[in-house]
């Protein structure tokens, strides 16, 4: 399910400002509730202010493959999910963004493979999935191929003002890659 979905729900509770409707709005410090009429009213309220794991919204139409029961929108310690109704009887729960699993073998140890996976500041990065053993991370997005300069067999994809261009992951060489 595409995390936009989730947040166009309306909450149906007025604003005690103005009198519009309150929606869920996402921030960079997680899910609020927001004045539908923004940026002419500007009413703010948490979501944190309930208990940890508490229920945003149900999701309709959406059952639980385990039990049958509703699936919902809940806000826990570690940021939104969706899970179960009938928790905790059935723990079912489901990533909302799930990551990338690539199968670019980790050019450091050779036995693991690059996964996205997320910062604790929200940023998207990439490393061996066979961590803490190996402690391979690149920040920007991993491409199978190889270095024409130095032969490291890992590039990058960054976007430039030119559009995005690939260039070498060892951090000795890091020149652009010319693809042909």
């Amino acid at each position: 399910m595409a995390k936009e979905a989730l947040f166009e729900m309306r909450k149906h509770e007025p604003c005690p400002n103005c009198g519009a409707e309150l929606v869920i709005r996402s921030g960079k410090h997680g899910p609020f509730l927001g004045c539908s009429r923004y940026p002419d009213c500007e009413y703010i309220r948490p979501l944190k202010g309930q208990a940890d794991g508490h229920i945003v919204k149900e999701l309709d139409g959406q059952l639980c493959p385990e039990c049958g029961g509703v699936l919902v929108l809940r806000q826990g310690r570690f940021g939104m999910f969706i899970g179960c109704s009938q928790y905790p009887a059935c723990e079912h729960t489901e990533l909302i963004d799930k990551p990338d699993e690539s199968d670019i073998a980790c050019p450091q140890c050779g036995g693991g493979r690059l996964v996205q996976r997320r910062s604790r500041y929200g940023k998207i990065f990439y490393a061996c999935d066979r961590y803490p053993g190996c402690q391979f991370a690149v920040n920007f997005k991993p491409v199978a191929g190889e270095c024409s300069e130095c032969h490291y067999p890992l590039l990058l994809e960054k976007k430039t003002a030119q559009g995005n261009k690939l260039f070498c992951a060892s951090k000795q060489c890091g020149k652009p890659v010319i693809a042909g």
